[in-house]
């Protein structure tokens, strides 16, 4: 299989004919290789239009999904960038070749560590990886000028909004079990917060101190 072929057709029909225009967002999702994200039985899938299973119970994201919400924080290049659910490690690559820094947490071990053999054979070298609860952030690395959220949660955590930088932008999935609303928060400053509702989506669940309880989904 033509994997640059597969990926430059996900680019235009899936993300740009969709409406997704940030250039910047559009060039790196041309060039980061999915497929090496998933595992080898799945990778004539990776350029597909849907999320596919990563193990754990866990996906990677639809490649529609991963250019709007990349597109949503508005990046400049220059911010350092907090990202929930680092999961396959794809997202984590799109946002690592568009900021300085991305601090990224997973719940689940052997995911992240994957991630991280996928990001070293790629050479991605501005990424922290965290093992934790992504419900609480990371406050000694706070403030961040953007957070992106890969999993569904009841409602915004209030530890993301503490630690997001003034101006800066939050998206993330929130709703009930089953589907949410992609919703971007932008931080004005003195406490005050202006919420948009993007799109549907549904996502795995957001599970820690401040999301969904682990047994909610046994």
């Amino acid at each position: 299989m033509d994997y640059s072929v597969a990926r430059r057709r996900m680019v235009e029909q899936q993300i740009v004919e969709r409406g997704v225009t940030d250039k910047r967002v559009i060039d790196v999702m041309n060039t980061i290789p999915r497929h090496l994200f998933v595992e080898a039985g799945l990778q004539g899938h990776a350029y597909g239009d849907a999320s596919l299973p990563i193990g754990e119970k866990q996906t990677i994201s639809q490649p529609y999904m991963v250019a709007s919400m990349t597109a949503a924080l508005e990046l400049q290049g220059d911010e350092r960038i907090l990202e929930i659910g680092t999961g396959s490690g794809y997202q984590t690559a799109v946002l690592s070749k568009l900021v300085r820094r991305v601090y990224s947490i997973e719940r689940i071990a052997s995911l992240a560590a994957r991630a991280r053999k996928v990001l070293d054979k790629l050479q991605v070298s501005n990424v922290n990886i965290k093992i934790g609860d992504g419900t609480i952030g990371w406050c000694d690395q706070s403030p961040f000028a953007g957070i992106l959220v890969a999993a569904g949660s009841p409602d915004v955590p209030t530890k993301y909004l503490d630690q997001l930088d003034v101006g800066g932008k939050l998206v993330m999935p929130v709703g009930g079990q089953d589907k949410q609303t992609l919703i971007r928060v932008t931080c004005l400053g003195d406490g005050r917060f202006e919420r948009e509702q993007l799109m549907g989506c549904r996502f795995v669940p957001l599970i820690g101190e401040q999301g969904w309880k682990s047994d909610s989904f046994a």
